[in-house]
């Protein structure tokens, strides 16, 4: 059962749509080490249902990345994945300014502008992942169709 909204982008957008989901409070550093593993230790929840949005640039364009925080973001299978040829990581100000989130709290949900998504495809045999809630510290779980299918996404193994 759905939550109250804490009024994110992302939360607000979940409940417009009446998707099924949960908010999970946190509090883990930042800029703490191992930072997944450690918020997934704080949710009691096994690190591979937890994922990280990273935004990416594919051949000069904007794309978000969705990817376990037990692994990295694969640059050449995101960028094939994405029907490009390069990708880097956007710098941190891109990042911000085109989701409208800060850095370690970026959800692929409700971003200020809708871009091209990528969610890897282990997402696709879990009940319930993980995502940023769109702050720091505030993790939303959702079935995975439910993310692929309000961001559009493309799912593809993206990570290392």
């Amino acid at each position: 059962m759905a939550k109250k909204a804490a009024g994110t982008p992302a939360t607000v957008l979940l409940s417009a749509q009446k998707v099924a989901h949960e908010l999970h409070p946190y509090d883990v550093s930042p800029d703490a080490p191992n930072y997944g593993a450690l918020v997934a230790e704080a949710l009691g929840v096994p690190p591979e249902s937890l994922f990280k949005t990273l935004i990416a640039e594919v051949d000069g364009a904007l794309t978000v990345a969705v990817v376990p925080v037990t692994g990295e973001l694969d640059l050449k299978a995101l960028a094939g994945a994405a029907g490009g040829k390069r990708a880097v990581l956007a710098d941190r100000a891109a990042a911000e300014r085109s989701s409208g989130y800060v850095r370690g709290g970026i959800s692929p949900l409700g971003q200020r502008k809708r871009l091209p998504t990528v969610v890897d495809d282990s997402a696709e045999h879990l009940e319930r992942m993980y995502v940023s809630a769109g702050r720091r510290g505030l993790q939303v779980s959702l079935a995975p169709a439910d993310l692929i299918r309000l961001t559009g996404a493309a799912t593809a193994r993206i990570r290392t």
